[in-house]
């Protein structure tokens, strides 16, 4: 077989960046999970200037891992989550993002910021470019949906990091 078709070096590649969208669900409920136990465990440790966006991210990241987890549980579309999609080239930046950083006992705004922002442009690629690879139907919804969301707290997240390191409150 030559050495581009599916036995060899460029085919094990491609297989290999593959996973199936059930996968991909799991690893996207994760990446929500830990965002909302880490955001939650937060909420009494951060200053009172950003404890109401923390508390919101808290929630936000929990109403996303339940999106995230009730698809997965239809069974109308089962047979679309063995199917085997591309892993998006934000795959590695995306599943290392479930990993939380250690802040300490009182972390400063800014640092808390930074990580938010980190987490919402790693959310927004890879759930734009998921969207862009799957069937249309619920799972394309879901991803366009939780894209577009993404995009506007990294907007708002923006303004407010903004606001927060050009006034002097880090």
């Amino acid at each position: 077989m030559s050495e581009h078709g599916e036995g060899g070096v460029h085919g094990i590649d491609r297989i290999r960046a593959r996973k199936t969208l059930g996968e991909i669900l799991e690893v996207a409920a994760s990446f929500e999970a830990s965002a909302r136990d880490f955001y939650t465990g937060l909420i009494p440790r951060v200053s009172k200037r950003i404890r109401y966006l923390v508390e919101e991210l808290a929630e936000e990241e929990a109403r996303h891992h339940d999106l995230f987890s009730d698809l997965a549980a239809r069974g109308d579309i089962a047979g679309q989550l063995r199917a085997r999609v591309e892993t998006p080239a934000s795959d590695t930046r995306f599943s290392d993002c479930i990993q939380v950083p250690e802040l300490g006992a009182e972390p400063d705004d800014q640092a808390i910021l930074q990580y938010a922002l980190g987490r919402e442009q790693a959310a927004m690629e890879q759930y734009r470019s998921l969207a862009g690879s799957v069937e249309p139907g619920p799972v394309r919804e879901l991803f366009e949906f939780l894209a577009e969301e993404e995009t506007r707290h990294k907007a708002e997240l923006e303004k407010l990091y903004y606001e927060t390191v050009h006034s002097g409150g880090v």
